[in-house]
């Protein structure tokens, strides 16, 4: 069912970590209040009132341009979304929030949460873990996209290392277990083979900031979960040549970072 319009004019709203409050005209995150101008906020409040339609140039010029203000309406649109955008941490290209429909109009794409407390105030602060918000630490988004692409970049090494020195594999394998070697030689060749291309997806989805890619990933992580604690164990490969100490240390390190990846991905795509 397609979201409703928000027609009670005195109703807070909330997307995401934002909450609009159309009573005092300012937009909050986490409680904290944003600068923004007037124009924008009311570009933003009459998106946010019709959520998943079409609002179009000429609607927004009748309402918050009227024919006898002299003004340049699409450079003060324009200037208006933008504002809107750097405020949102959102983006023209991958929107989360704001949708261009070229020389038509816009579009609010973000679920709005119905219900909002309306006794906070414009200048409370209200804690993450009461307003319900996230309890991941605030960092830069392009960071933690970063951090997971190396992540990514690791584990292919992995794979692809695995498959260039195939025999050497072997040879471990054979010298560490005899009876089950073969049975892991395969297991070794299948989560290879299965794990490159589900990498090479998440590096050109989180590389070319896929909007709706929390949500793959929601779909896709008991695959990549069951293949990184398999890979988790290779370390321990090494053990007959090496000893237990680093294996082990490695390993306690690819066990953390199996889940680790998640939160990465809540951090830059759901927080």
């Amino acid at each position: 069912m397609p979201p409703q319009p928000t027609s009670d004019p005195h109703r807070n709203l909330r997307f995401g970590l934002f909450e609009l409050d159309r009573k005092t005209g300012e937009l909050r995150k986490r409680g904290t209040r944003l600068r923004l101008q007037e124009q924008p906020f009311r570009v933003l409040a009459m998106l946010v009132e019709r959520p998943g339609d079409l609002v179009t140039r000429e609607e927004l010029r009748e309402k918050l341009w009227p024919e006898d203000t002299f003004v340049d309406f699409d450079h003060g649109l324009n200037t208006s979304v933008n504002k809107l955008r750097e405020t949102l941490g959102d983006s023209a290209a991958n929107p989360r929030f704001i949708e261009t429909l070229p020389k038509r109009g816009y579009r609010f794409i973000a679920p709005i949460e119905p219900d909002v407390a309306e006794s906070q105030t414009a200048s409370e602060v209200v804690p993450p873990e009461k307003s319900g918000g996230s309890e991941l630490p605030k960092i830069s988004r392009e960071l933690t996209r970063t951090l997971f692409l190396l992540a990514q970049v690791m584990y292919l090494s992995f794979y692809v290392a695995a498959l260039v020195n195939f025999p050497e594999i072997q040879e471990i394998l054979a010298e560490w277990t005899t009876r089950a070697s073969g049975a892991l030689t395969v297991l070794v060749i299948v989560t290879a083979l299965a794990g490159i291309p589900i990498r090479f997806f998440f590096l050109t989805a989180v590389g070319f900031d896929y909007a709706r890619f929390a949500e793959k990933y929601a779909r896709l992580f008991p695959v990549t979960l069951t293949l990184d604690l398999l890979w988790a164990v290779s370390p321990l490969l090494t053990a007959v040549h090496i000893g237990l100490g680093i294996p082990l240390a490695v390993m306690a390190a690819l066990l953390y970072l199996s889940f680790g990846q998640r939160t990465l991905v809540h951090m830059a795509y759901v927080s």
